[in-house]
């Protein structure tokens, strides 16, 4: 389930430990398990098995999966890369959140900030779709303002969030949160637990692919 352009459209349950990364490479269903993604995207490093994270700061579901999403990231393989992709759905509020993600990526305060962002939005109800509620947020949590301002509306910034929008359009993602596996597969599942556990094995499919075994 995931927040789309048009609201919700379920609930999403059971969010639980993600599948260990020595989760055996099953068969799935197209359809069901993944959506084959046409054409295929190419990646960053055709060395790694890229994994995309779809993502809105405003997405209640983001929200929920990013505390699980993080420790699963964490236990990745060398080979495995994963990136996060904000994206706008054409919404201006959005805009400006994922402009504070990149932004807080440049200045170096990503990190630290990541999860705190999903809290003053979803539990804390600070309003920081605003560009002003963003600046006093970031200030009062510690980040260089004059610094942060003069990157937030940059061409940089600006481009990254374009190319974001351009990505999402490319693989067809029609709500968030969206995992995709190295350019090929758009995980599903009705879970957190099924997509974790999907994406643990469409990684062992690309992996083996790259490998030249099926």
């Amino acid at each position: 389930m995931r927040f789309d352009r048009r609201g919700f459209v379920g609930t999403l349950v059971g969010i639980g430990a993600a599948f260990a990364l020595s989760t055996p490479t099953l068969a799935q269903t197209a359809g069901k398990d993944y959506t084959p993604i046409s054409p295929v995207q190419a990646t960053e490093n055709p060395a790694k098995v890229e994994v995309l994270e779809f993502f809105s700061y405003g997405c209640p579901h983001c929200a929920e999966l990013h505390p699980v999403l993080s420790p699963w990231v964490a236990k990745q393989a060398p080979d495995v890369v994963v990136k996060k992709v904000p994206i706008t759905f054409g919404r201006a509020a959005w805009a400006n959140i994922a402009k504070l993600y990149y932004t807080l990526e440049i200045t170096g305060d990503l990190a630290r900030l990541d999860g705190a962002v999903f809290q003053a939005i979803h539990a804390q109800r600070v309003n920081l779709f605003e560009e002003r509620a963003i600046m006093q947020w970031v200030a009062q949590n510690g980040v260089d303002q004059k610094k942060f301002a003069e990157t937030f509306n940059s061409f940089g910034v600006n481009s990254k969030v374009r190319r974001g929008d351009q990505m999402a359009q490319a693989y067809k993602i029609q709500g968030v949160p969206a995992l995709a596996i190295d350019g090929k597969y758009l995980v599903g599942g009705q879970n957190f637990d099924e997509m974790l556990g999907n994406a643990d094995k469409l990684i062992g499919k690309a992996r083996g692919e790259k490998s030249g075994k099926k």
